[in-house]
């Protein structure tokens, strides 16, 4: 543990939003915005309005659990080099309760979404979902969903919490803060993955109930590092340019590791991908081989070969040199593109197994810019109060002097 200050290394005002600053303002509209397409396309969408809500809603619930792994992580491990980035993902954490309030959609039209649901099950001429009843139906689904929802909402609230209460500390306290955090995020981590992998397979796999793959929850695990490392590399750049609150602190070193985790993560979803599909190939057994003959078929296909190339191949190749992860605005690039392949990995997921053929709709732009602005909306709420950085953590000054070796 690092020395521990007689005073915060920085005045927390010199890292914070101004007041009235365009982002508070622009957070505000976001969400009203969002809340006005939201209801128009819930009244006038019907059902196919569930299927597109459910891609919208797991895919920004992904970007609240990257950043809430991505936070604990950095805790278990003492890092040091992340301090200066690493509120940016606390401040994402920060928006995991909103999606108990957007569950509510969900659980209205579960029985449009899961066909499980109304007694499916149970009547006998199903042998598979009568097995998987006690666990596959309406009931024990809304039980688990809140359980997951609470737990990731409160642990993510209670790290926000304690890293901001800690920029008004400094010398003992401000340490044993750091310390009860990360002593926390150990068992965080083994909860946050149970939780992850029983949510990936209640909300996305039972879609479709007669297929199962045991290493889905990784799957969903890798892209939303993915989607987070792509967002806080934005805020980042967002919010250093221009003599923003984070100029000068967080620097080519960070973006350099940043880009680096990025790498790692894309090059690590293509491998889950790949051994999910390989495996089920090779085995060849029709229970199993459907769910991708179904991504290959009906107008799949061409989305199924974007999807290797747009979220593997061309970022594989493109954040592979040094000076692209060093270089802020290419970094940048690279982060919208990956985070628009996140979007399509997840609707890749979800429609096939809800809507007949590749047919895309309006409710899709719809729920992803209702969804999309709610979640603006809290975040900016939530960057727009504290100290962009945690100015008492006493690893604050190896961050700020960090360099890539």
């Amino acid at each position: 543990m690092a020395h521990a200050r007689e005073r915060p290394l920085i005045d927390p005002r010199e890292v914070s939003l101004p007041e009235g600053h365009p982002l508070a303002r622009l957070s505000l509209v976001a969400a009203a915005v969002g809340a006005v397409v939201l209801a128009a396309a819930w009244g006038l969408g019907g059902t196919r309005f569930y299927a597109s809500y459910l891609t919208a809603y797991v895919y920004f619930l992904t970007l609240g659990l990257g950043g809430l792994v991505f936070v604990l992580m950095q805790l278990v491990t003492r890092a040091g080099w992340s301090v200066a980035v690493r509120r940016l993902a606390e401040h994402v954490t920060g928006t995991l309760p909103l999606f108990l309030v957007l569950f509510v959609p969900i659980a209205v039209g579960l029985a449009d979404l899961y066909p499980w649901v109304g007694g499916v099950a149970g009547d006998g001429h199903d042998a598979l979902l009568a097995h998987k009843q006690p666990w596959l139906n309406a009931g024990s689904f809304y039980v688990r969903a809140v359980l997951y929802l609470v737990i990731w909402g409160g642990l993510g609230w209670w790290l926000r919490r304690e890293s901001v209460r800690q920029d008004g500390l400094a010398g003992p306290r401000a340490v044993a803060i750091t310390r009860r955090l990360q002593i926390v995020s150990a068992p965080g981590l083994v909860v946050y993955g149970v939780t992850v992998t029983l949510a990936s397979f209640d909300f996305v796999m039972s879609l479709d109930p007669h297929w199962y793959s045991t290493i889905f929850g990784v799957y969903i695990f890798s892209g939303a590092m993915v989607g987070i490392l792509a967002l806080v590399v934005l805020l980042a750049v967002a919010l250093e340019l221009g003599r923003g609150p984070l100029a000068g602190l967080v620097t080519a070193e960070h973006y350099h590791d940043l880009g680096k985790l990025l790498f790692g993560f894309v090059v690590f979803w293509a491998y889950i991908a790949f051994s999910q599909f390989m495996l089920i190939w090779y085995g060849n057994i029709p229970e199993e081989t459907v769910w991708f003959a179904e991504r290959l078929e009906h107008g799949w296909r061409p989305v199924t070969l974007a999807l290797a190339l747009g979220h593997f191949a061309l970022p594989f190749f493109y954040l592979l040199g040094r000076d692209v992860k060093r270089h802020r605005v290419a970094l940048a690039a690279g982060a919208v593109w990956l985070l628009v392949f996140h979007y399509v990995d997840l609707y890749w997921l979800v429609m096939p197994s809800v809507v007949e053929g590749f047919s895309p709709h309006w409710l899709d732009l719809a729920t992803l810019v209702g969804v999309g602005g709610l979640f603006a909306g809290a975040l900016g709420r939530l960057v727009s109060r504290p100290a962009l950085v945690p100015v008492a953590d006493p690893r604050l000054p190896e961050s700020l002097s960090f360099e890539n070796v």
